[in-house]
């Protein structure tokens, strides 16, 4: 079981150093307004790799958060 686990940790600490090609980037965003409807929230995380990109966003404002 120790054998898998380290083979595991090994293998993603290779592909997390880009020893195999360009490494994922990460990405984040987030934004705070106010309008007529009062204050909003929203945030964006991700990750990016050449024309790649996966996202996930939520947001918050008046109308609750989706």
């Amino acid at each position: 079981m120790m054998r898998i686990i380290m083979g595991l940790v090994l293998a993603g600490a290779l592909a997390a150093c880009g020893a195999d090609g360009e490494p994922w980037t990460p990405t984040m965003s987030t934004t705070i307004g106010m309008g007529s409807g009062g204050v909003y929230t929203s945030g964006n995380v991700g990750v990016h790799k050449g024309p790649v990109s996966i996202n996930v966003g939520r947001g918050c404002g008046r109308n609750g958060c989706w």
